[in-house]
């Protein structure tokens, strides 16, 4: 394919993703009350010292909340449309046989994108305890409501998109574009990635947290690295009987 007509699929699949984005935007806002009370629920049972509610500090910054997640459950309920749209836009000309690979991919990978947008909200309770924990008796925590969901959006849509992660793995040695021993061999390089995303989803010097996201990556990672193993071993096998 050209160029140009690399450019112009690019387009026309990032204008379908951006209008299935905003579409759940739409829905996103309309639901944004009902998320900033479940969101601020955890803040109500940390036990030791005080804290204090959500805190507005600026005129605007209500609708700046509000319009931030929308556009969160955006992304987190096109996520089918996104998800289907990269994996035609990267493997264009498809075969039947790679239409339906295709089909198996997305099926799998909204399941896990919305696995990991799960583990991030409910590791939130826990993350919001240990860090409190740290104020000294007598003392106030004060939360912005800007500061607090930040950190909780950017903590759900990061582990969804790394619970995806594994699968593209999967998909890339289906096609035959990466190796079992090529995944094996760079482990380490997994291992780094996986504590520097982690570390960057989590409040800084927060080793628990980051800790508790990490873990289950490595596992999909090793989970990932099996599969391909597996896969190369069938299709040595294959070969080996076809020739």
């Amino acid at each position: 394919m050209p160029l140009l007509s690399h450019l112009s699929e690019l387009r026309r699949r990032a204008a379908i993703s951006a209008i299935a984005v905003i579409g759940g935007g739409v829905v996103g806002f309309a639901l944004s009350d009902v998320v900033i009370a479940a969101a601020a629920d955890p803040l109500t049972h940390v036990h030791g010292p005080s804290m204090t509610g959500l805190n507005f500090t600026r005129i605007g910054e209500a609708f700046d909340l509000r319009f931030k997640i929308a556009m969160t459950l955006g992304i987190v309920l096109a996520s089918p449309v996104w998800i289907f749209q990269t994996w035609a836009f990267l493997v264009p000309g498809l075969t039947s046989r790679e239409r339906r690979a295709g089909v198996t991919f997305v099926g799998l990978a909204v399941p896990l994108f919305f696995a990991g947008a799960g583990f991030g909200w409910l590791v939130v309770p826990q993350i919001v305890e240990l860090l409190a924990g740290f104020a000294p008796s007598g003392s106030t925590t004060m939360l912005t409501a800007s500061q607090y969901f930040d950190f909780l959006l950017k903590l759900v849509v990061g582990v969804g998109v790394a619970f995806v992660s594994p699968l593209a793995i999967i998909a890339l040695n289906a096609a035959g574009v990466l190796s079992a021993r090529s995944v094996l061999r760079g482990w380490r390089v997994a291992l780094v990635v996986i504590v520097v995303f982690s570390a960057a989803v989590t409040p800084p010097a927060d080793l628990m947290s980051m800790l508790i996201i990490a873990l289950p990556l490595c596992v999909l990672y090793v989970g990932a690295a099996t599969w391909t193993w597996l896969h190369d071993r069938r299709a040595a096998r294959r070969a080996s009987r076809s020739g």
